[in-house]
């Protein structure tokens, strides 16, 4: 009988260990790096001269967030200017797989910095947030063993636990961001977010304010404002894919059912309101949740297979 509790301990150990480190190809975080490292730099270069334009000594404006909340006074802008551009310049060893172990952690903090220090001086962006945590993970997994620079020549590794557990937890993260979404909507506005009312506010309230303002604005959004039932079976299958997102880590198959849908509610809030998640929208956000070495049977991501003298790609 003593011996029950023991094994019970041991089976559940067993079972986490399967859970958060399942056996996985080395060409799938590679691959997962290589979108998101593709991303961040196209991104990066994009929206380089708004993240310069926060080089700003008006300190009246600076209201630190998160990690810039440690320093004590706005970072010089000369300084500022220095650490965009390199964040731009570290993305891209961080996309190659160039000397991983050491830039892309430096790529990761460079970012965290960078992008939370932009959002100390006006309204906060939630949009980026998932975007830091998969370079975060990345940048201390083994997501250089294969299609890297430093892997080239070199034969492809077999499946193994470390290449699995950067995935598992990036599909953790982005269900817990969905799910601290669904909280606070209901916080705000508790079950009477339900009813639609809120939702329908929303876009009312943003597509007039983009009038005004002279942006673009959804004609589809306001052109359904009157159906008022629409909105209340929106807003329940809105928090019905937030607050049920935790099943989405139950089964591989449901992941990607669960990924496929909220990528859905991303368009659904593009053509209702012109607001565009755009991690979100290019998919990136939910590879996790997918075989993504499996890309490497598609011609255009084919030539990746020459770094590794034979590359094959899992079940």
């Amino acid at each position: 009988m003593r011996g029950a509790p023991v094994n019970a301990a041991r089976y559940l150990a067993q079972a986490l260990d399967r859970f958060w480190m399942p056996a996985a190809p080395a060409t799938r975080v590679a691959t997962l790096r290589l979108l998101v490292g593709l991303y961040g730099t196209t991104y990066l270069l994009v929206r380089l001269p708004h993240l310069l334009s926060y080089a700003l000594d008006d300190v009246e404006r600076f209201r630190p967030v998160g990690l810039v909340s440690l320093a004590p006074a706005p970072t010089l802008p000369v300084v500022y200017e220095i650490l965009v551009w390199a964040t731009v310049a570290a993305s891209v060893p961080f996309l190659l797989g160039y000397r991983y172990r050491v830039l892309a952690p430096i790529y990761a903090g460079l970012l965290l910095w960078v992008l939370t220090y932009s959002n100390s001086w006006g309204k906060i962006l939630h949009t980026d947030n998932l975007f830091v945590l998969y370079v975060l993970v990345l940048s201390v997994a083994p997501a250089a063993d294969a299609l890297s620079w430093d892997a080239r020549g070199r034969a492809l590794p077999a499946d193994a636990p470390k290449y699995g557990w950067a995935p598992k937890l990036m599909a953790t993260l982005c269900v817990l961001v969905y799910v601290l979404a669904g909280v606070a909507k209901l916080r705000n506005s508790g079950m009477d977010f339900v009813a639609g009312e809120t939702l329908r506010n929303y876009v009312a309230f943003g597509n007039v304010r983009k009038i005004e303002l002279g942006s673009h604005h959804s004609p589809l959004g306001v052109w359904l404002l009157p159906y008022t039932g629409l909105f209340g079976a929106l807003a329940r299958a809105s928090l019905l894919l937030e607050l049920g997102a935790p099943v989405a880590l139950v089964h591989r198959r449901v992941g990607a059912v669960w990924a496929v849908a909220v990528w859905a509610f991303h368009l659904g809030v593009l053509a209702l309101m012109a607001i565009g998640f755009v991690f979100q929208l290019t998919f990136v956000a939910f590879a996790p949740f997918f075989r993504t070495e499996r890309l490497l049977q598609w011609r255009p991501f084919a030539r990746l297979a020459r770094f590794h003298p034979a590359t094959t790609t899992s079940r």
